[in-house]
């Protein structure tokens, strides 16, 4: 018999595929038709609740590839030759829109990227953007509440983005690059990434620097300008996913390069900001680039729901010789992203094909829905025990250190770390030159028209008062641009 008789999820073989069993030509569908009800329960169980955020993306397979040592700042095995390389799979997203939304909508982009390595999978989950709106996890149910849709009219809200952003100075460094033209990116191809997060690194001789993760793009830095993003929000939702796509099957395979900055336990008790706050950079001339290694995307995955929808990335899963800082948004998605990923695919989702390390996984973890045994089959579910021969393995022994304080309280964010201006200024004169400028201010002008309610001149001043902090000549031209009279006042208080 053929191997492609078509059979039912039990592999058993039918025939009638089309036409359901009735009672009679015109009559009634039967109950028993199993094949009608098992393939009709199937299709409405299809879809998984999509991601909260990063709900629309696209994924592909590619390679790293070591290309400089570093390895006298991390032990990991993966970095401890030059031409070491493994397998990866990224991920790119918008973040605040719908999985049918338009991916050409000014947002930031996520940038996730799984290492299949040798010790374990490496998840690398930042944005095209080293900094965050926020800086505390504690803020993110409320800031992602304002960037989805109003509970009444279920329509986004440029009143109630502007209102948080104006009680939280700490976002205008984000807010700033998102109203830019990196806002609005030519794709996934044409844009960096970053893990935004200081991360920690520690070499065999158990010493440990602070890092943070830097890709930059091969195919050179692409933007579309508001209008551009607005036209091909209609004349293409997919843009990105298709360019992606069809650069990869063209053999056109895109490329970033991987570099880390480095900074001691000293330099970082000195630092004029606090090194583990995501709304801030280190400046390059202080801390220089590092060339580590390259990615190359050069895989579509067989099936988007499979690989792509169903895939996971926690920042909690981190190799020997990598590890956390002290960054508060880092801390609050160590645990969020793991357990985001259990309530949307389920308890087992790491055993997918996508998500599975292909290396050794040695645990006693059991059970659950999609539980699959090939790798346990009979084995102990408890530890220690007699029969197997696992045992934990000192070499990777988490980095002990002793905490600056062990008084316990709910410290305010901002207290002696209230600098949110700085850094936005310099943005604005010295990395923007005079198109960014005016686009960006464009840009800002445009969204803030759509603020509205009586509490409007309100959200506007006290927006206002953060552009006038950072630049006066920004501040000057967005409040020109909204036909606000400007109170000296404004331009050097604010009224947070």
């Amino acid at each position: 018999m053929s191997n492609n008789k078509l059979t039912n999820s039990a592999g058993i073989p039918y025939y009638e595929h089309e036409d359901s069993q009735t009672a009679g030509p015109r009559g009634p569908v039967l109950l028993q038709d199993f094949i009608l009800q098992e393939n009709l329960a199937h299709f409405v169980r299809e879809r998984i609740p999509e991601r909260v955020v990063h709900a629309k993306g696209t994924g592909a397979y590619g390679t790293f590839t070591v290309t400089h040592d570093i390895s006298n700042y991390t032990k990991a095995k993966l970095f401890s030759t030059v031409g070491n390389s493994c397998k990866i799979f990224t991920r790119f997203s918008t973040v605040g829109g719908e999985k049918g939304s338009a991916d050409t909508e000014r947002d930031p982009r996520g940038f996730a990227v799984k290492f299949y390595t040798e010790e374990g999978n490496w998840d690398l989950v930042g944005n095209n953007t080293p900094v965050f709106f926020i800086k505390d996890a504690k803020k993110f149910p409320d800031f992602i509440h304002t960037q989805k849709r109003l509970p009444k009219t279920n329509l986004k809200s440029a009143t109630m983005m502007w209102d948080f952003w104006s009680f939280n100075p700490e976002s205008l460094h984000q807010v700033l690059i998102l109203m830019s033209d990196r806002g609005t990116p030519h794709g996934y191809r044409h844009m960096h990434g970053f893990g935004s997060h200081t991360f920690s690194m520690i070499n065999a001789a158990n010493e440990r620097v602070w890092v943070k993760f830097h890709f930059k793009t091969k195919q050179s830095i692409k933007n579309f300008n508001q209008d551009e993003a607005v036209k091909l929000k209609g004349e293409n939702p997919d843009f990105a996913q298709e360019d992606l796509m069809n650069a990869i099957e063209a053999g056109d395979f895109p490329k970033w390069t991987l570099y880390i900055q480095v900074m001691t336990d000293e330099q970082a008790k000195e630092f004029r900001w606090n090194p583990f706050d995501v709304t801030k950079v280190w400046f390059h001339d202080e801390f220089p680039l590092i060339e580590v290694g390259e990615m190359e995307l050069n895989e579509i995955p067989v099936n988007y729901f499979a690989h792509v929808e169903q895939s996971t990335f926690s920042p909690s899963n981190l190799v020997n010789g990598i590890s956390f800082s002290p960054d508060k948004m880092l801390q609050g998605r160590l645990f969020s992203y793991a357990d985001a990923h259990r309530y949307r695919v389920g308890a087992n989702s790491h055993l997918l094909e996508v998500n599975r390390c292909p290396f050794v996984v040695n645990n006693y973890q059991r059970d659950g829905a999609m539980a699959d045994s090939s790798q346990y089959k009979d084995a102990p579910n408890y530890y220690p025990n007699s029969f197997d021969e696992i045992k934990p393995i000192s070499d990777f022994k988490n980095f002990e250190e002793d905490l600056d304080s062990t008084h316990v309280s709910h410290f305010n964010r901002n207290e002696n770390d209230d600098d949110h201006y700085t850094q936005p200024g310099l943005l604005y004169t010295k990395a923007m030159n005079d198109h960014d400028r005016q686009n960006l201010v464009n840009n800002i002008i445009s969204s803030m028209k759509g603020i509205a309610g009586p509490k409007r001149d309100e959200i506007i001043n006290r927006q206002l008062c953060h552009f006038f902090r950072a630049n006066i000549e920004l501040g000057m031209k967005i409040a020109m641009g909204l036909q606000i009279n400007i109170d000296a006042n404004m331009m050097s208080h604010s009224t947070i």
